[in-house]
């Protein structure tokens, strides 16, 4: 029987067994690759999308669970990286491997929406279900903060420099990572 399922703005229709996992969905069946196999068990956050603007670990929602839900990936948040945090990580960039940034993106995009100003332990706790292995935690936060600022119309340039308040958060401001959102 088909799933009927909203997946970045678009009506979809998928014909897989009701506990096949989202993210095999999207990857396998929809060729959406953006979003990303981590650990297959939540715990890292790689496969993270919206469901109904909800952060989401893709890795165990089985596709039945969304259905007549919007699902948003990676791909659907913005067609051109105009999206202000795809515009924060680019400029603070944040991405050294970058595996694991459509998950830290996706989480980043949905605290946003909930809190469009969070100070830095509101971003860390949003952020501590999403692992970097490469460690740029520092820059993950410093880029929420400045996808912060680019929602509004004054947002001035952003340039990281040593008399930037940004640049002391990134040296001075431990960051708790790891575990299930």
């Amino acid at each position: 029987m088909a799933i009927q399922v909203t997946i970045n703005g678009k009506p979809q229709s998928v014909d897989v067994p009701p506990n096949m996992p989202l993210l095999w969905v999207l990857r396998d069946t929809l060729g959406m690759t953006g979003t990303k196999f981590g650990c297959g068990m939540a715990l890292c956050g790689a496969c993270t999308v919206h469901i109904d603007g909800v952060a989401t670990r893709s890795c165990i929602t089985p596709i039945s669970s969304v259905a007549g839900k919007k699902v948003t990936t990676i791909e659907g948040l913005s067609p051109d990286r105009s999206h202000p945090v795809q515009r924060a990580w680019i400029e603070v960039d944040v991405p050294q491997c970058g595996y694991c940034q459509s998950g830290q993106i996706m989480s980043a995009s949905s605290l946003l929406a909930q809190n469009p100003k969070p100070s830095d332990s509101e971003i860390d706790e949003a952020m501590k279900g999403n692992i970097c292995r490469c460690g740029t935690y520092q820059r993950i936060r410093a880029a929420v903060h400045r996808a912060a600022g680019l929602h509004s119309a004054s947002a001035k340039p952003f340039r990281l420099d040593l008399s930037d308040a940004t640049e002391d958060a990134l040296d001075e401001q431990p960051v708790e990572v790891g575990g299930a959102a």
